[in-house]
């Protein structure tokens, strides 16, 4: 399970793995629906296609682990202009258990996890 936790009670899951107990509250943060997920299966409490990285950046990354550092610079300015959904986000955290959910196949380069530590900053 790659279900990554942080001390505030956010955590990061795969769309691709199985919704549990412990999710909480499961916000899809891709701008893209996971291919072959089903709504239903995926238990998605929000889809909030806006707080994902811009279609420009997410192409330019294209998860190549090389741009990492940059990509993180890049998707944190995006997000210091999208204070509405972070604080949303954080209303959602403080209510309860909050599991960012993305479809990316590199668990430790992807979106949720700069929109995670985003948050707990």
């Amino acid at each position: 399970m790659s279900q990554s936790k942080a001390r505030s009670g956010v955590s990061i899951k795969r769309a691709y793995e199985p919704p549990g107990p412990s999710d909480g509250t499961r916000i899809l943060v891709d701008r893209l629906w996971p291919r072959g997920v089903t709504k239903t299966d995926a238990h998605i409490a929000q889809w909030m296609k806006e707080i994902a990285p811009s279609t420009e950046l997410r192409k330019w990354f294209g998860h190549d682990p090389e741009r990492w550092e940059e990509f993180c610079r890049r998707y944190r300015a995006e997000l210091a202009q999208k204070r509405e959904l972070m604080a949303e986000l954080r209303v959602l955290a403080r209510k309860g258990r909050l599991t960012l959910v993305y479809s990316a196949r590199d668990e430790a380069h992807n979106q949720a996890v700069v929109l995670r530590e985003a948050l707990l900053h």
